[in-house]
């Protein structure tokens, strides 16, 4: 009981820290000490029994793994994100864009920018790294407020694409281990419940923009902000080459390399961006590879820190007590498990870690019942992306901190309505399609 109090209050604590602006290399390891202590974990591997937990080999053990697993994928977008700005291809992409769509379909433009890559197989961070200097572009020109542009990053990311029918996104494809099915399971009803996602969140993110326009808002500008100015801008050919490049190539080795594809196709994007534009960012290389190094080190670091939290909770018998619970819940079987993937994967702030604890009890139980595989896949999957984008979800603290650097207070609102109120409403539509038709 105390183990699972400690969990609660430890996340609750981390949550309302996140929200307050608090450094998270400080809070987040903080906060899992409150939650290893009471779950009576020893603080350091020399004062712990053998093969019992401690606070700083949990700890570091998801640190240090993340970091190990993401690290070259980050540095490669950041870099590709700041080549991208220093060149002035982020601008022209964004001109020619605003020239075709018309100022009042800047949200649309970049939700549809997004969508295309995480479909087609680039990973979620690397969308924001990517997408960010075009998103701050399209604002600046619609003078539309800035607060909202991680809101519509991770619209365009983490709702409609990651967790779709076809998708190429891990939230879509560790059901299959446990399931026997294929990435397209339930197509018909994701393509229903995306198609619910895309208009309903797509009119409320534009009715949100609207009102705080209507109160005066407007784009801000930061000293730190890249800026065209009068300089020559490349073609939209040319701009367009390197975007292409990442997208094609990421999805043509997926396959084989898996997240590796994305280390040749972000390379492949950076030194096309570098031959193409050479004479727009010569003069601009050096601050833009120290920008982009020094983006990826906040950025990874940041995410670590909360990566790092999640691997000492998910060792305390609190949380193990969670997941028997959460997994054993009564009532029709795809309630079930839609509740017992949401909570896990908000406790653990991850919808792949959600998916990954919870299948393996999950899948067996509910399949020996009778089940349909197909419509526990698509259920599962969605669902994994509601309550997992709390505010100390890794992939939230990245966009939002270290590549937007927006505060809590002013741009969580906007990404909380689209990233968890928006798929779990998703969700809903999901389990009732499924248990009527």
């Amino acid at each position: 009981m105390l183990s699972l109090l400690g969990l609660l209050v430890g996340l609750a604590l981390l949550i309302w820290l996140a929200l307050r602006g608090v450094e998270l290399l400080v809070a987040a390891p903080l906060c899992a000490l409150l939650v290893a202590l009471a779950s009576g974990f020893a603080p350091f591997p020399q004062l712990a029994a053998e093969g019992a937990p401690s606070f700083t080999a949990a700890y570091m053990q998801g640190f240090v793994g993340f970091v190990q697993a993401w690290f070259f994928m980050f540095l490669l977008g950041s870099l590709f994100g700041k080549v991208m700005e220093a060149s002035g291809a982020a601008d022209a992409v964004s001109h020619w864009i605003i020239g075709k769509l018309g100022r009042g379909n800047a949200i649309a433009a970049v939700v549809i920018a997004c969508a295309v890559l995480t479909y087609g197989g680039v990973s979620l961070f690397v969308v924001a790294f990517s997408v960010y200097p075009l998103a701050l572009a399209m604002f600046r020109e619609a003078k539309l407020p800035r607060r909202f542009i991680p809101g519509t990053i991770a619209f365009g990311s983490v709702t409609f694409t990651m967790t779709s029918a076809g998708s190429p996104e891990i939230q879509n494809w560790i059901p299959i281990k446990y399931l026997g099915t294929t990435p397209y399971a339930g197509w018909e009803v994701s393509l229903v419940v995306a198609a619910f996602m895309i208009a309903f969140g797509y009119w409320w993110l534009r009715r949100m923009v609207r009102v705080a326009v209507a109160n005066g808002e407007t784009f801000a500008d930061r000293p730190d902000d890249p800026r065209d100015g009068e300089r020559a801008l490349p073609s939209i050919g040319s701009a367009l080459i390197p975007l292409t490049i990442v997208l094609v190539v990421s999805f043509w080795l997926h396959d084989e390399l898996k997240e590796s594809a994305l280390i040749v196709s972000l390379g492949g994007g950076v030194l096309a961006s570098l031959l193409l534009h050479w004479r727009h960012v010569r003069g601009r290389l050096g601050e833009a590879l120290t920008l982009g190094a020094m983006g990826a080190l906040i950025a990874i670091a940041n995410t670590a820190a909360v990566v790092g939290f999640g691997g000492v909770a998910r060792l305390t018998p609190g949380f193990l007590a969670a997941v028997e619970f959460m997994t054993h819940l009564p009532g029709p079987a795809l309630v079930g498990a839609a509740v017992a993937v949401s909570v896990i994967a908000g406790l653990t702030g991850s919808a792949s870690g959600g998916q990954s604890i919870a299948l393996p009890i999950l899948a067996p139980h509910y399949v020996g019942l009778g089940v349909d595989p197909e419509a526990l896949h698509r259920v599962v999957a969605i669902s994994s992306g509601g309550l997992d984008s709390l505010p100390h979800n890794g992939y939230v603290v990245t966009t939002l901190r270290a590549i937007c650097k927006e505060t809590y207070p002013a741009a969580y609102p906007a990404m909380f309505a689209l990233t968890v109120l928006v798929p779990v409403l998703g969700t809903a539509l999901a389990v009732a399609l499924f248990s009527f038709f």
